[in-house]
């Protein structure tokens, strides 16, 4: 069994803003999968939806709680190391361009609240995670990400509607790069998305 989780705030008021592209990108894998709408569980405090791939079976956990608590609702599921290892955590990253996705294993938090609070949450950082880049790229494709007071409006701000249609984009290939981990395995997925 895989774990994807979508990382994202929960609420009206955050659909659609920076913070939330893992959440998007794992709600649009719900829909072109055709899988059933994610359910509210107590236990997790986050909607969770189930699904396979041929003969792989997979769960989609999208947090409830806010972006820095969202190691709390992955704590019950992944208890130990070896469950880790199924996991594939989605979520925005700044220090890569707008739509660039990018996937990892075993990284540190890179300053990702989410991920941290991951991290802390389960006692390992090894586990996979797809990021979506979420900031404008200048001419040379050098990243500008907005700094100290401007940083926190920035990740919680609505894209704009040129910006959402690359991160629907971005969501196909974060589709695309799920298929081929959940069937094929991370180095694979790797070797194709990055």
């Amino acid at each position: 069994m895989h774990y994807i989780a979508g990382l994202g705030n929960p609420g009206e008021e955050y659909e659609n803003t920076r913070h939330n592209a893992g959440r998007i990108a794992a709600l649009d894998f719900i829909v072109k999968k055709d899988i059933d709408e994610p359910e509210f569980n107590k236990k997790l405090n986050a909607l969770v939806s189930e699904g396979k791939l041929g003969k792989n079976k997979f769960q989609i956990i999208l947090p409830e709680t806010f972006m820095n608590k969202s190691g709390l609702s992955l704590k019950p599921i992944i208890a130990s190391a070896k469950k880790a290892k199924d996991l594939i955590v989605i979520h925005d990253d700044v220090d890569l361009p707008l739509g660039k996705i990018k996937i990892s294993f075993g990284r540190s938090s890179g300053g990702h609240k989410g991920v941290e609070s991951i991290i802390k949450n389960i006692k390992t950082k090894d586990f996979a995670r797809i990021r979506i880049g979420v900031s404008k790229a200048g001419v040379k494709g050098k990243v500008k990400k907005p700094q100290g007071d401007k940083f926190l409006d920035f990740i919680v701000g609505k894209f704009k509607p040129d910006e959402l249609k690359e991160i629907k984009k971005a969501s196909k290939k974060v589709t695309e790069a799920l298929d081929t981990l959940i069937a094929e395995g991370l180095n694979k997925a790797m070797s194709l998305y990055n």
